[in-house]
């Protein structure tokens, strides 16, 4: 049996809605790109959505709107996708990287504060693997030191805080529709705010600092310096199409996760991460504690189970070791426990629960215990 860690969900109106893109010949950013950014604000509930080609150039645009720049400091956790630390020294500032909470693999919200001076300018926490962060906490952080929220939700599409979306709560917020998350365009990202301010400023930037306001008889007017971060009609097609269904992956996902809590409750040697409290996950990926990760991830590969560790340690990392943009404050004992100990288990629409009683049982065997 081959189970891979991610299948895309692709049918055949998603193959439609693409031919009629190419059939059109208007292949670049246009009205199913449009449609695409609508349909996300809908299903958010947001004000404003702009596409991007990725949620790394999304969270350097948001940081170029609310002017970081050479001198700031933008604080971000060390256990995460390298993409969530380099945007600040792209843009000139300084990432400084701290802790995690080893429950929850969120950012430590007392290191922020630990870690905030008088350069601070922004914050990035992640919504990892579809865990929703604690906004209220992230609030009171903001109001008391006067710091923009830049949420990196690149996993979080569909997850809740309180009744209350994933993109509705940060100053500005990411998402990410690379082939890892359940809805996605190949390549691509969504950013989502509430400002109209900046929205106006973000989509100028993604459109070579073009007046997005001016009429056809107006004429073309540049008013910023900007550049092309636009996400073509035909990847947008693939995600307008999966985003109408997300209520039905994310239902096919929380099954699926339910079911995998209850068999893994039979095994001492496994343990979960925690949910946010008043959160509602998402399950972009699916994640477990264990010992000896690496000996029982290539057990189960060697079974034709794709396994994964969850994200990088960043602290380890050349590109984040004596580098004059990146403060590595104080130590790390939290991520290095995830990045040594979880493990994710495949997940996707199409998996069935027979597959995952083979994953389980293979987990068992490989990890022993009762």
């Amino acid at each position: 049996m081959k189970i891979p860690l991610i299948k895309p969900y692709i049918d055949d109106e998603i193959r439609e809605k693409v031919l009629e893109v190419l059939d059109s010949g208007y292949l670049t950013e246009g009205l199913v790109t449009k449609q695409f950014e609508e349909k996300f604000s809908e299903k958010i509930g947001c004000r404003h959505s702009i596409a991007v080609t990725s949620c790394t150039t999304g969270l350097e645009v948001a940081l170029r709107a609310v002017g970081i720049g050479e001198g700031d400091e933008v604080i971000v956790p060390d256990y995460t996708y390298p993409a969530t630390a380099t945007v600040a020294p792209i843009t000139g500032a300084k990432s400084v990287i701290v802790d995690i909470n080893k429950n929850t693999m969120l950012i430590d919200y007392d290191k922020i504060e630990a870690a905030i001076n008088d350069k601070t300018k922004a914050i990035i926490p992640v919504s990892e693997f579809g865990n929703p962060l604690d906004y209220e906490r992230l609030n009171k952080i903001k109001q008391e030191y006067g710091v923009f929220i830049i949420e990196d939700a690149a996993c979080a599409a569909g997850a809740e805080f309180k009744d209350r979306k994933t993109g509705n709560w940060a100053d500005i917020s990411v998402f990410s529709f690379h082939p890892r998350k359940f809805i996605t365009t190949g390549e691509g990202g969504m950013i989502t705010t509430n400002d109209d301010k900046l929205a106006e400023w973000m989509n100028s930037y993604k459109h070579f600092g073009m007046n997005m306001s001016k009429t056809i008889r107006e004429g073309v007017q540049f008013d910023i310096i900007g550049t092309n971060y636009k996400l073509s009609n035909i990847l947008s097609a693939v995600g307008l199409v999966q985003l109408e269904k997300i209520e039905m992956l994310l239902g096919r996902r929380r099954e699926l996760a339910d079911n995998y809590i209850c068999l893994l409750s039979q095994n001492e040697n496994v343990s979960l991460p925690e949910t946010t409290e008043f959160g509602k996950h998402s399950y972009q990926s699916f994640c477990i504690f264990i010992r000896e990760r690496d000996r029982v991830m290539a057990e189960m590969r060697e079974k034709g189970i794709e396994v994964q560790i969850g994200t990088y340690s960043l602290h380890l990392h050349d590109a984040f070791k004596n580098n004059k943009l990146v403060k590595l404050f104080e130590t790390f004992e939290n991520s290095l426990y995830a990045f040594n100990h979880c493990l994710v288990l495949p997940l996707y629409h199409q998996l069935t629960f027979d597959e995952q009683e083979y994953i389980v049982d293979n987990l068992f065997q490989a990890i022993g215990g009762e």
